[in-house]
């Protein structure tokens, strides 16, 4: 069972979160999120200790870019240009445009009008942005002697199983289930014993970080408890290190452990 077109959330497993006005999170989500979760390379991986606010600084333009480098090297496959209506991005682009100068075009140059389209775009922005924030927050997977990652598996995601929030989102806070089996239709995500629990579903994690200090002093200690103290586990904001591991105690690196910087 599939969705319409910029919804919210999908039914059938494949994300097209806002595929309308944000049409590059299709690509960049299923090929490239889904691909480097929980890696430094992922830049829908939020590190610990790092707000939301300079998290965004970096997910929403990093995410702009790895789904476009994606597109440049399948359509070069395919001896097609990027500039090109081939290129998934820019359809949905175009549709975005034309949709709202016709908006502009029927009512005029309203004030009100004006300043509701760019809040409502943001808004939708801001959602996809929170929602990545929270759900692998300071996760890190191990790098092997073969210097790739370790498969992504159901404990580099945090999960919520809180009831309400699960039925308004179709249980996409089942998260962890998500990314062990992405093609399973969210409706059908499952909750399993000893995954990464986060303490709220997600609208009240949304709220809680809007206040990083609340959120780190929240959350820090619960991504220290999964890696079991180990701060070489753990993906950290090169900022505030020295600080976490004031408060934590000194990371014990090994050398097969990537940490962020």
């Amino acid at each position: 069972m599939g969705t319409q077109e910029g919804s919210l959330w999908p039914l059938d497993g494949q994300d097209r979160s806002g595929r309308g006005r944000y049409g590059h999170f299709f690509i960049e989500h299923n090929k490239g999120h889904h691909r480097d979760v929980a890696t430094p390379e992922d830049p829908a991986t939020s590190r610990m200790g790092e707000s939301i606010y300079k998290f965004s600084l970096r997910e929403i333009p990093g995410a702009f870019k790895r789904a476009w480098n994606l597109e440049k090297v399948r359509l070069e496959r395919l001896n097609k240009g990027v500039w090109s209506l081939d290129n998934e991005i820019i359809p949905p682009l175009l549709i975005t445009i034309v949709l709202y100068t016709s908006l502009l075009l029927a009512f005029g140059p309203d004030p009100k009008l004006l300043v509701f389209l760019p809040i409502q775009i943001a808004f939708g922005w801001w959602q996809l942005t929170s929602a990545n924030y929270i759900e692998h927050y300071g996760l890190l997977r191990e790098k092997m002697a073969d210097g790739r990652y370790e498969r992504a598996q159901p404990r580099h995601s945090w999960n919520s199983n809180h009831i309400a929030s699960n039925l308004i989102l179709f249980h996409l806070q089942r998260h962890s289930d998500h990314h062990a089996h992405p093609t399973r239709s969210y409706q059908s995500l499952r909750d399993f014993e000893g995954l990464p629990e986060l303490p709220s579903g997600y609208p009240g994690m949304f709220f809680m970080a809007l206040i990083p200090p609340v959120f780190r002093s929240v959350m820090d200690r619960r991504v220290v408890g999964w890696a079991d103290g180990d701060l070489g586990k753990i993906q950290i904001d090169g900022a505030r290190r020295k600080k976490i591991e004031r408060k934590f105690g000194a990371a014990s690196h090994r050398p097969t452990r990537a940490a962020a910087e």
